[in-house]
């Protein structure tokens, strides 16, 4: 079991402890040596608080925020950084003078849509992405160009866990990094140095999870 090899790494940016395991464990778009569990960070009310307070502190100055879409089941988290904001005065333009938070839906081909319905939170807003994790920036950046073709701006994205800092234009801002993780490292499928040892995949991992082989 993944649980009995787990433990808890902190960060000088954070309060909130972070789970990881070692290991070998693929996602839908790298492979990685550690699996890092957010289950109770983006489920639990009073970590799920705790996170979007500490990122809401970096976005109180001179940024504009309408919208937060919520990626890899955030929505909790969205809904404690959307109140955060509104508390601390957070400027928005749109004519409800609040903040709308919203989750896409993906099509066969794994692609970002709203519907119809939802175009009102996206049209000519000023949208703040918000992500449980981000290791090679594939999924922010179809989350960006989902956002552009329905008609709004991203102006930043949110993070617990971050490998990078930067998707295109758009700044990552993350609770931890890969600095925060000993070693962590991810890499493409047909680079990954454990494939090529012969080390078989223990799991198949996302924010939501894994799903042991």
């Amino acid at each position: 079991m993944l649980e009995e090899r787990m433990f808890k790494v902190t960060s000088p940016h954070s309060s909130v402890p972070l789970k990881v395991v070692p290991g070998h464990f693929a996602t839908s778009h790298a492979h990685v040596n550690y699996y890092i569990d957010i289950t109770t960070l983006k489920t639990r009310q009073s970590e799920a608080a705790e996170v979007a307070h500490e990122l809401a502190a970096r976005y109180m100055s001179n940024t504009l925020v309408d919208t937060i879409v919520c990626l890899d089941g955030t929505q909790v988290i969205g809904g404690f950084l959307a109140e955060a904001f509104s508390r601390a005065g957070l400027l928005s333009i749109n004519a409800h003078q609040t903040i709308y938070v919203v989750a896409p839906e993906t099509d066969s081909a794994g692609q970002f849509f709203f519907r119809d319905n939802l175009l009102l939170a996206l049209r000519e807003k000023h949208v703040l992405l918000l992500t449980a994790m981000v290791t090679t920036g594939i999924s922010l950046t179809q989350a960006a160009e989902c956002v552009a073709y329905y008609g709004g701006r991203t102006v930043g994205a949110a993070a617990i866990f971050s490998d990078i800092d930067t998707v295109g234009e758009v700044s990552v801002q993350h609770l931890f990094s890969s600095k925060d993780v000993p070693n962590y490292q991810a890499f493409t499928h047909n680079d990954c140095p454990y494939c090529k040892a012969g080390q078989k995949l223990e799991a198949l991992v996302n924010s939501f999870g894994y799903s042991a082989l």
